[in-house]
């Protein structure tokens, strides 16, 4: 019984701040998707990354556009920096582990490209870096943010959108995250097909 209080418990919570989010999001995340469908139109492609949990929204964003989400399309130009290991591991050791991005993004970051950052605290140094090299190449950020939205939140230029997700559990924010994913693909997928 116990077992299904706990159930239950999380459930609960993870379904209350996806409710409290809503009023605080519904806009950025629609200012989001504009910027990735204008970015794509123009034909730049997405850069994504993040930590841990975040590496694998950042992998899962960049299959649903270069697969398909929920329905049939051409794939989109997308790339989760880290998904490569030879270059991730290279990186780390011959400069540092904070350069694992910024070093990818220097390499393959193209003016008007994009970043999809994703950091539940927003204090993932290789994240905030990655920022920061996206703006040197004059690629446009969309961050994927939690808590107060730590360093990552003071590195963002005009132009770029922060979805800061009100919470400080790490696994509310994440769970946020998926959804906030979810529903770019879907507005995405809505410009290029039509309802």
């Amino acid at each position: 019984m116990l077992d299904q209080e706990r159930i239950q418990k999380l459930f609960n919570q993870s379904i209350q701040i996806k409710i409290e989010a809503l009023p605080l999001l519904t806009q950025p995340i629609a200012d989001a998707a504009r910027l990735v469908f204008d970015r794509l139109l123009e034909g730049n492609k997405i850069l994504s990354c993040g930590n841990g949990g975040s590496a694998g929204d950042a992998q899962h964003f960049s299959s649903e556009m270069l697969n398909r989400y929920e329905r049939e399309r051409p794939g989109l130009p997308a790339i989760a920096l880290t998904t490569d290991s030879s270059t991730v591991t290279s990186i780390s050791n011959d400069y540092d582990f904070s350069l694992i991005f910024s070093r990818q993004i220097e390499a393959l970051g193209q003016p008007n490209d994009l970043l999809l950052a994703i950091s539940t605290s927003g204090n993932s140094s290789n994240v905030n870096h990655a920022v920061q090299s996206a703006h040197e190449r004059e690629m446009a950020v969309v961050a994927l943010t939690g808590k107060d939205g730590g360093e990552l939140a003071k590195l963002l230029a005009p132009g770029d959108v922060e979805i800061r997700v009100p919470s400080i559990v790490t696994a509310r924010i994440q769970e946020v995250h998926l959804l906030i994913i979810h529903c770019l693909c879907d507005l995405v997928d809505q410009q290029l097909l039509g309802g």
